[in-house]
């Protein structure tokens, strides 16, 4: 018997996690309100510290005053982490991925507002913090919030809205739907099921729309990158793949060193280890206040500096000192028991390396000067993507934040390059090892 069309496919409204899309549409809704919230508080408090250090540095005085300020943050801070230290430092991310695993409980409307409020208590004064990674665990929370109290889900089908705040909280924090998906499914969930990845989508598209109608339609991080690629170039981004990828498995072996040197902090309790932090951005902030925070604002004072400074010279001395300040003040601050993230952290230092390889490279005269935005862009997706050991992850998220497709074979080139590099010298997906370090109570 000859089969038809009606005979192959499925009845119309027939798919049963079709429910599950529209549940994933409303928890992007209102994890993009969240997000778009905290979004639009970081970025204006950070664009006052801009304001206030300079005012201090002209009147020392007050600076007694604003460190008291900072030592009641941190005492609030604690006051908040108490009730469930484990599930409220750091990104939140490894912790997300234990709940799916069965590892961990996390009661998710405390771990939302406590995360939001100490998140923002975290990163507003200028601690070197991602603002991606408490998105993403507020997403998780709305959608197993939800799920559980609202939809009245199976199990299963929890998880999966779960998954879908997730990908809706990377979403929303950097206005990249597709990045936010595939860090899912990539990083996350390592698994490429139709119900998760539709759900996700729809979640994560939701949550887009919120950011663009509060917040604008322009990327997040927008570079006019001009396509420029020669043969000549191939060995020169292998060779920046492979310096990239040393530098990411430095920075794995650091941050995941940070619990043992904390561990000999034993004057000051674990909850209120944010006051080192905290107490150590005043004089960065008297120095160069452009300096604090894990925003896109430094990646742009950098790009602006280099580009306008003529003594490429004593620019590129400049620029190996924002790295080493910007690395050692974002450990400091990742380890110090506080809630906040790495993705920006990890991508203004890739922006410093690429300034740094594309200052280089000019004054050899081995790029043009319309390359330079390129391998920036490419640095910080090479580095990105082998610390996170999530390379699709670290392409489209560059490609979205940028706005940009003109740098697609060198911005993978470079960023698999860094990736193997970084598998060799015995690299791990740093979300992973992160979570293997801690201690759950299930």
């Amino acid at each position: 018997m000859v089969k038809r069309a009606r005979d192959v496919l499925n009845r119309p409204f027939a798919p049963r996690f079709l429910k599950l899309v529209f549940q994933g549409v409303f928890i992007g809704l209102v994890t993009g309100i969240v997000v778009s919230l905290f979004r639009w508080l970081i970025d204006h408090t950070l664009q006052f510290l801009f304001v206030l250090y300079p005012y201090l540095a002209k009147h020392p005085l007050y600076i007694i005053f604003y460190a008291l300020l900072l030592v009641g943050v941190c005492w609030l801070l604690g006051k908040i982490l108490k009730y469930d230290l484990t599930n409220l430092v750091g990104s939140g991310v490894p912790q997300i991925e234990a709940v799916l695993t069965g590892e961990n409980k996390m009661n998710c409307w405390q771990i939302l507002w406590r995360k939001f409020v100490g998140g923002l208590l975290a990163i507003c004064p200028g601690l070197l913090l991602g603002r991606e990674g408490p998105c993403i665990q507020m997403g998780a929370c709305i959608g197993q919030g939800f799920a559980r109290d609202a939809f009245k889900t199976s199990e299963d089908d929890q998880k999966i809205l779960m998954a879908a705040g997730i990908a809706a909280g990377l979403s929303a924090a950097f206005s990249a739907p597709l990045a936010g998906v595939l860090f899912l499914l990539e990083e996350v969930t390592t698994s490429f099921k139709t119900k998760i990845w539709i759900t996700a989508l729809a979640a994560a598209l939701a949550s887009d729309f919120v950011t663009l109608v509060t917040l604008g339609a322009k990327p997040s991080m927008y570079l006019k990158i001009t396509p420029s690629f020669t043969q000549a170039n191939l060995f020169v981004f292998i060779a920046l793949g492979c310096v990239i990828g040393i530098l990411a498995f430095g920075y794995q072996y650091t941050i995941l060193d940070l619990k043992f040197f904390y561990s000999k902090l034993k004057a000051i309790p674990k909850v209120y280890h944010s006051i080192v932090p905290l107490l150590l951005t005043i004089p960065l902030g008297l120095w160069n206040a452009k300096l604090l925070g894990g925003s896109h604002d430094f990646i742009s004072y950098v790009i602006d500096l280099s580009l306008g400074s003529k003594d490429w010279l004593q620019l590129l001395k400049l620029l190996v000192l924002f790295f080493v300040i910007r690395f050692v003040f974002s450990m400091i601050s990742y380890g110090a028991s506080v809630p906040g993230g790495i993705f920006m952290p990890i991508l203004s230092l890739g922006a410093i390396i690429g300034c740094i390889a594309g200052i280089s490279l000019l004054q050899f005269g081995v790029i043009e000067q319309s390359q330079y935005l390129g391998v920036v862009l490419i640095s910080m997706a090479a580095y990105f993507g082998a610390i996170e050991k999530a390379p699709f992850t670290a392409i489209v998220l560059l490609t979205e934040m940028a706005g940009s497709l003109a740098q697609v074979f060198p911005l993978v080139l470079v960023t698999f390059v860094a990736y193997v590099v970084n598998e060799w010298f015995g690299g791990r997906p740093i979300y992973t090892a992160l979570r293997e370090e801690m201690t759950f109570e299930n």
